[in-house]
């Protein structure tokens, strides 16, 4: 299945590049337009020929995000090497969030726009949780174990001296015993 994304203009998708440069090197909260035009050497309202408005910049950002940690999450499990396919799902969306943790936030936390989003992206995304579960309810857990140990791994809120591997271990292997609820 392939998603159908939101076409950009050049200038539009320039837009995007600088408002993500910001966002990855310093933040939500550094991501306004006035920064962003900064970032372009252009004055703020020309954004808004583009963008209605900082959300709107904001939502680009989360279908690139979803995009990308989908094309990842697609292609691990497609190709899981020796790990097998649920080893391979956790270790690239860790590797995605932690890699980009202001971007993850972004696209994670708070209310998602769906309806601002392409159809079926946030779907797309997400299914190979389902892939590797082969039950929505086991995928939904598998998905909120993963974003809770990326959120708290990012935050730093884990005790000195966690062997976050073992963790995630842990996890992988409490995922792949058979469910007790089928």
């Amino acid at each position: 299945m392939t998603v159908a994304r939101t076409a950009r203009s050049p200038r539009a998708t320039q837009i995007v590049a600088a408002a993500r440069a910001l966002l990855e090197t310093e933040g939500a909260g550094a991501l306004t337009m006035r920064r962003v035009g900064q970032e372009l050497g252009i004055r703020a309202p020309s954004l808004y020929k583009h963008f209605g408005d900082k959300a709107a910049v904001e939502v680009a950002l989360i279908e690139d995000g979803l995009a990308e940690i989908g094309a990842a999450l697609h292609a691990a499990v497609a190709a899981p090497g020796r790990q097998g396919p649920l080893a391979a799902l956790l270790a690239t969306y860790r590797r995605f969030g932690t890699g980009h943790p202001n971007l993850y936030r972004l696209a994670t936390s708070g209310r998602l726009a769906r309806e601002l989003l392409p159809p079926r992206l946030e779907e797309w995304a997400g299914a190979p949780f389902f892939l590797v579960t082969g039950d929505a309810y086991r995928s939904q857990a598998l998905w909120a174990f993963a974003h809770g140990m990326v959120i708290l791994e990012i935050d730093g809120r884990f005790p000195p001296g966690s062997e976050l591997d073992r963790t995630w271990a842990a996890g992988t292997a409490a995922f792949s015993a058979p469910a007790a609820f089928r």
